[in-house]
């Protein structure tokens, strides 16, 4: 997956074949935004676009633009991945959360 940041938001693009044009979703907002661009200028612009449309219309109704994340969700894996899990994470003092955190933190890093 493509990832294009504007403004701190973040957009996953993905090629329409149909349309045979980039197509831009913007991720984390309390509702839809999408765009289409045939490169990655037009696609940016497009994207400065979409989003400048979405916030104007969320103010004009007094919704917030981006969803609340409480930090909190249930992830359900087989007994040995969770086995092995566990495993990691004490052998390296820490709690299964904590190991976790710190997998996913460096994969969303990369």
């Amino acid at each position: 997956m493509n990832i294009m940041v504007v403004d701190g938001y973040k957009a996953k693009i993905e090629y329409d074949p149909e349309l045979d044009q980039f197509r831009g979703e913007i991720l984390g907002l309390n509702g839809s935004a999408d765009f289409y661009g045939t490169n990655p200028a037009g696609l940016r612009r497009e994207f400065k676009n979409s989003l400048k449309v979405f916030l104007e219309v969320c103010k004009e109704k007094g919704i917030k633009p981006s969803k609340e994340f409480s930090g909190k969700f249930n992830l359900r894996i087989p007994p040995h991945l969770h086995a092995e899990v566990a495993a990691r994470a004490s052998a390296e003092d820490k709690s299964i959360n904590q190991w976790i955190s710190e997998v996913l933190r460096n994969s969303v890093s990369e």
